[in-house]
């Protein structure tokens, strides 16, 4: 791979084949390195075989493409009870299927990844990725099971992908910029999230995200930003936008909360120094699975600015929803329903 400029393939036939865990690792001389994927690779149940917190690696690579309508397994249902991460702090962490790491110009298409151990596809680092037609699939209760999450990366596109998890279908994390989710299916899982933030303190700001042309089908969120309480540095959100999503039997359809706690208890001596600013909830429309369909709950600290709803129109077992608002600069334009509410 390293003695070629041309492109070079990388070539799984079908069938399905046992595959412990492996980085395929640059820099390549080669202007493309292709991994066509045809069969199911299937990943060890031993735990004690990884070293790391990742099964299958890409590290390092410009011009990369990933595609052949195969199948990453994670086998993970029997891990699954060894995952304490939605419970407690301090955690083992278990391998994620597949990892993108400092990849630049990267397109991955017409994959699958199945009942990860833990996330199914981690972006780091990367500029100028694009997702197109992967699909994600995982039992609701599984357990961390996000469908895509991303940090420290810009220029990514997720689009066309068909997410079913137990965890965030798309979570967005520290440091991503020019961030574009469009024509994504999620269900079941937790909705489309930026975050959790403020938790870390070398985290970084998030601007420049665009959710869009989006189906929530029983979800226990739909669009959400979570932050947490007692952050050890000021960070921002900014410039955001979701827009066109279809809401369907969803538990929490809009929700800033900036009260994050997934534990039992959570810091609350101080609020979450991570500020949220210029945030456009644009055509969203569906039902909700509580009465609650409108969550602006911000930091008391570092209230929400610039937040805009236009055009929502979200139902509740044909009664009426409500709006909870709390250290927020909200506007409406045009017909929202719920009536929104600012503080």
């Amino acid at each position: 791979m390293r003695g070629r400029r041309a492109e070079v393939k990388v070539l799984v036939p079908k069938g399905d084949y046992g595959m412990g865990p492996v980085v395929f690792e640059g820099p390549c001389k080669a202007s493309t390195i292709h991994f066509e994927l045809q069969g199911t690779l299937k990943a060890s149940t031993d735990l004690s075989k990884f070293k790391k917190d990742g099964w299958i690696s890409f590290y390092r690579i410009t011009g990369f493409k990933l595609s052949g309508g195969g199948v990453f397994d994670g086998q993970g249902a029997s891990t699954w009870s060894k995952n304490s991460c939605s419970k407690q702090k301090n955690c083992n962490v278990l391998p994620v299927n597949i990892r993108f790491d400092y990849i630049t110009n990267g397109h991955v298409s017409y994959v699958s990844s199945i009942n990860s151990k833990m996330f199914h596809i981690n972006i780091l680092g990367c500029n100028d990725i694009t997702l197109d037609h992967v699909t994600v699939t995982a039992p609701g209760e599984s357990p961390n099971t996000d469908g895509i999450h991303l940090g420290d990366s810009t220029k990514v596109t997720i689009t066309n992908c068909i997410i079913a998890t137990g965890d965030d279908c798309v979570s967005i994390g520290s440091g991503s910029s020019h961030v574009i989710v469009d024509k994504v299916t999620c269900g079941p899982g937790h909705g489309i999230s930026i975050g959790s933030l403020g938790r870390y303190p070398d985290e970084k700001d998030v601007t420049d995200i665009t959710v869009t042309r989006i189906i929530l089908k029983g979800t226990t969120n739909g669009v959400r930003i979570k932050t947490w309480q007692e952050s050890p540095k000021e960070t921002k959100v900014t410039n955001v936008i979701f827009k066109d999503i279809t809401m369907q039997d969803v538990q929490f359809p809009l929700n800033i909360d900036q009260e994050y706690c997934p534990y039992a208890s959570c810091g609350t001596k101080s609020p979450s120094k991570v500020k949220i600013t210029n945030v456009q909830f644009n055509n969203i429309r569906g039902t909700s699975a509580s009465k609650d369909a409108v969550k602006i709950v911000c930091s008391k600290g570092m209230p929400c600015e610039g937040v805009k709803l236009g055009d929502i129109n979200l139902t509740y077992n044909g009664a009426q929803p409500t709006s909870i608002c709390r250290s927020a600069h909200i506007s409406a334009v045009g017909k929202v329903f719920p009536v929104s509410c600012s503080t």
